[in-house]
Formats: C-alpha cells, structure tokens, sequence
C-alpha cells in the first residue's frame, strides 16, 4: 500500500482508472457501431454500398419516377383535351316540339326535333304528317342558327334545346296558316 501514496502509484492508478473507463467507452461504442450497421443493413439492404451510394441510387430513382409522373400527366392531359374535343360534338342540347302541321285535328303527329351540341351546332328533324303521308326534312344548324330558313316549330326546338333549364314551352306553337 505504500506504493500508492507515491507519485508512481498515484500515476499508475490513475492510468488503471483510465484505462477502466476506457475499456468501459469502447464496449459502449462497440455496442453503437454494432446497432447502427444492423440499422445501416436495414435500410440498405444486403450492404454492397454505403450509405452515399445508396442515398445517390435513390435520388437517381426518385428522378426517374418524377420523370414518369411528368410524362404520365402529360398523356393523361392530352387523352382529357381529345375527350373534351369529342364531348363537344356530342348532343348535349335537345327538344321536341309537337304540332299540327295541316291545322287539322289530328292529334299533333308533326314534330321538330332539335339535336345540338356545345357549340349549338347539329341538327334539326321535322317529320310533318297528313292523313296518308309523312314527310321528313332535316336542316343543319350552325351556332343557333339554321343554315337554311327555319320553320317557327324548328325554331321553337332550336330556342328549347338552347334553354338553359330544357323547360316545354306552355305556349302553343304558331300554326301554318293561322292568324
């Protein structure tokens, strides 16, 4: 015991504690290293690359599916603006207007048909009957209007179709011949 109370003693002592808690730090970060390569393995896998690489192969990956993103939406818009296109030229605005054509009591078997689309362009159909006949006439429309002269029941389809709520109109339609 003696030899401690030297300055030797006292300096080996202090290296043995030195050394104790060293021991001590380097099985503490033995254990750190050990979890965080089991954490590193997690996350990269088989653990051919380091961490650099596999941060630059996800970038890489990343970029590429951002790139696909872009196109995809890109085609996506292009196949919307082409469907957008043939909704346009779909009837989207109709009606039917039913009169006698003769002013007869025949049951109003005359009718117009207006059949539109967004641009109010299309078609409109008259099938005009008489007790043993039946004719049927179909003039083409351009932006509201007929490109030929329009009888008042086509119009009358035409202002219909055009109505923003397709309400049947209460009043009858002009009757050829009548005052």
């Amino acid at each position: 015991m003696d030899n401690l109370n030297t300055t030797a003693g006292i300096v080996a002592l202090a290296s043995g504690a030195v050394a104790v808690v060293s021991i001590g730090w380097s099985i503490g970060l033995t254990i750190a290293l050990r979890k965080l390569r089991a954490a590193q393995r997690a996350v990269l896998g088989d653990g051919a690359r380091d961490l650099v690489a596999h941060a630059a192969h996800l970038q890489s990956s990343f970029e590429s599916l951002a790139q696909y993103v872009e196109d995809f939406g890109t085609r996506l818009d292009q196949r919307m603006d082409h469907a957008e296109a043939r909704l346009d030229g779909a009837v989207s605005h109709r009606a039917l207007v039913r009169y006698d054509a003769y002013g007869e009591m025949s049951g109003r078997q005359s009718t117009s048909i207006a059949l539109l689309d967004s641009r109010q362009s299309g078609i409109v159909l008259s099938s005009i009957h008489h007790r043993d006949t039946a004719r049927l006439y179909a003039k083409q429309v351009r932006h509201g209007k007929g490109e030929l002269e329009l009888s008042p029941e086509e119009n009358e389809a035409v202002r219909l179709a055009l109505q923003d709520d397709a309400r049947v109109s209460t009043d009858p339609p002009h009757q050829p011949g009548a005052n």
